[in-house]
């Protein structure tokens, strides 16, 4: 790990067993646990991309999964609690984000941290403007929690990650700042590229957490500390 910009001082590998060891039964990354939430929805959405299928997401036979996917993944990561808009939803009201989804062309999907390049950002963010007013405008937090459970992408910029990586909004300087911490600390984030969980079996499959996501875990932590 490197001294960040000589400003940020952090235990990167300390911060990703924290998340995925947990420090009781109840947290940590395990198949009944709900950090693993993140894993069964995005199992669900990429085998759509490797199977080159991504339109079927929202065909009449698999709309109605593909929103309880999505849903239960956000209500999980806090989405549906207290006064949230999404409080008073069903799971229906995903229809227009899922319609987005499968809009969506497939080399976003295979955007990561390694690749923020310029002109691939101004596409991540065209991408969220299009998630964002799929369904009448969302919150950097839910739209980046999207993008991060379909895509995996981006870190959701939730409360935690916002204040562990010192950022205050989802846009070109935040994702630019994403990329020179990648460009710093690759070796470690590559190596903690695990392997998502079945639903099923519980067990690892061969689908790893992209590099956006294990940043995410990282700055999640520390934003917690």
């Amino acid at each position: 790990m490197k001294d960040w910009q000589g400003v940020i001082t952090i235990d990167i590998e300390t911060n990703l067993r924290r998340y995925l060891d947990g420090a009781m039964a109840s947290s940590g990354r395990k198949p009944d646990v709900r950090y693993a939430s993140f894993d069964y929805c995005f199992n669900y959405f990429q085998s759509f991309r490797e199977s080159e299928s991504i339109s079927e997401l929202a065909s009449p036979a698999n709309i109605q999964l593909s929103c309880l996917q999505l849903g239960f993944y956000l209500a999980s990561w806090g989405m549906l609690r207290g006064s949230a808009e999404l409080l008073q939803k069903s799971a229906r009201h995903f229809v227009p984000v899922i319609k987005a989804i499968t809009s969506t062309e497939p080399s976003l999907w295979e955007l990561d941290a390694n690749c923020y390049t310029e002109s691939n950002i101004e596409r991540l963010l065209k991408q969220a403007y299009t998630i964002r007013h799929a369904n009448g405008g969302m919150s950097d937090i839910l739209v980046t929690k999207v993008m991060l459970g379909v895509f995996g992408n981006v870190p959701a910029f939730g409360n935690n990650f916002k204040r562990g990586f010192g950022v205050a909004t989802f846009g070109a300087k935040a994702l630019k700042k994403i990329a020179a911490f990648y460009n710093d600390n690759a070796e470690v984030i590559d190596k903690y590229r695990v392997p998502t969980l079945d639903f099923v079996s519980g067990a690892p499959t061969r689908r790893c957490y992209t590099r956006a996501k294990v940043i995410d875990m990282v700055f999640f932590i520390e934003g917690m500390s």
